[in-house]
């Protein structure tokens, strides 16, 4: 069964959508009582006066919402210096919100909700270290413990975040192994919620995982969409494309919520990492290489082999760096709503650069690949359209952490 408008779903209804034929439950029968759980806290909670109350309280007054429109008009001149394919260059400022990006509006949307429960404990997985920081620091707010798994390879390359997430009392674990990057800390996660089930919340960070967290997530990270649709209606005018990055997939999937059903005129761009190349085996492609299979408890579209295996997956971004997407995604894609494009590590750190030297931002690396793309979808949507385009991006997050591994670039590059 297809999913029914997003906008007009309730969170209680949201967690018993399936995307086509993609989510569902593949996991461990002794995960399945604590999802059944899950399911109907969302059901019940999330729609509560009470809840509903203190998430918005706090994504005001804590989190710092809503955050703002930026018109990148320096940006674009770079990228369009005639004029032709750019009207408006639109950023939705997520770097803005508390902790420097979208993470923080899904980590304490659930950390409420696992107080709600009455969880003792909390953990989550992490990749580039936003959504460890994000849930340490909702953790650290409402008062509950915090283990956060890490792939080894993160913990060396996300060091500011990881010291961000000690410092904030959290416990991070780095993991050994497989390839020591964001997929084994997932399984690592998996395994410890596995053991401890009855007293610990998992809080997944992106819109992945078993039901209901796909829909979840997406249900905590609609406020993206939401605040950036009236803006637009209240300014410049609705976008002719939206435009994000894509790794599993929320912070795209946040944003696009609000124009799915509402506004099919507008386009739907998501940006996949391409590492090395798509001609390589060193990249993070999924939804543009990948085939269906089933990851971290979901059926969507998955990097692995003939023999169904899960392949490594590359990315200069250690937060693109999954071999698997969201199952809205692997949906959108086939049913054509949604476009996925991909950007080389090469030309993600390109984007930097030109952003940081044109409007003074600097921006993840993750963000970056959607900035990559943003000349291929100007020109696409201009011959579409016949006319410059206004384009929206999710500047999902900020570049801070990522200055170790950008200046080693610069360095290699012999750039100043």
């Amino acid at each position: 069964m297809a999913p029914a408008d997003p906008g007009a779903a309730s969170e209680g209804e949201a967690v018993l959508r399936t995307y086509g034929p993609y989510g569902g439950r593949f996991v461990a029968e002794t995960l399945v009582p604590a999802l059944d759980e899950l399911e109907r806290a969302v059901a019940t909670v999330l729609p509560s006066e009470a809840y509903r109350r203190e998430l918005d309280r706090l994504l005001r007054d804590y989190v710092g919402r809503p955050t703002p429109l930026t018109d990148a008009a320096r940006l674009a001149r770079a990228i369009d210096p005639e004029g032709s394919q750019i009207e408006r260059l639109l950023l939705k400022r997520e770097d803005l919100a508390h902790t420097g990006a979208h993470k923080i509006n899904n980590a304490l949307g659930q950390v409420l909700l696992a107080r709600a429960m009455g969880k003792a404990r909390i953990i989550a997985e992490t990749g580039a270290g936003q959504h460890g920081v994000a849930t340490a620091t909702a953790a650290a707010l409402l008062g509950l413990p915090c283990d956060v798994y890490q792939g080894a390879i993160d913990v060396e390359r996300q060091a500011p975040n990881v010291a961000r997430m000690r410092l904030l009392g959290a416990r991070v674990i780095p993991v050994e192994s497989g390839s020591r990057t964001l997929k084994d800390a997932m399984n690592e996660a998996l395994r410890d919620w596995v053991t401890n089930v009855a007293t610990t919340y998992y809080c997944v960070g992106s819109a992945a995982g078993p039901r209901p967290y796909p829909a979840l997530v997406a249900e905590l990270q609609r406020v993206i969409g939401d605040e950036a649709r009236a803006q637009c209606v209240a300014g410049p005018g609705l976008p002719d494309a939206v435009v994000a990055c894509v790794g599993g997939g929320s912070n795209a999937i946040g944003i696009f919520r609000a124009f799915l059903e509402r506004d099919p005129g507008v386009a739907l761009f998501g940006v996949e990492a391409a590492g090395l190349g798509l001609d390589t085996d060193r990249h993070a492609a999924t939804l543009t290489l990948g085939r269906r299979g089933v990851l971290h408890g979901a059926l969507s579209y998955v990097l692995c082999d003939d023999a169904g295996q899960i392949q490594e997956a590359h990315s200069v971004s250690a937060g693109l760096d999954y071999p698997g997407v969201g199952p809205e995604h692997a949906h959108l894609k086939d049913t054509g709503r949604a476009a996925y494009l991909t950007a080389t590590d090469a030309e993600a750190l390109a984007a930097v650069r030109l952003v940081a030297r044109t409007e003074g931002l600097l921006i993840a690396l993750e963000t970056a690949h959607a900035f990559a793309a943003i000349p291929a979808i100007a020109a696409r949507e201009a011959g579409r359209l016949g006319r410059p385009a206004r384009l929206l991006v999710c500047l999902s997050g900020r570049g801070d952490k990522d200055l170790a591994t950008l200046m080693a670039h610069l360095d290699a590059e012999g750039a100043s």
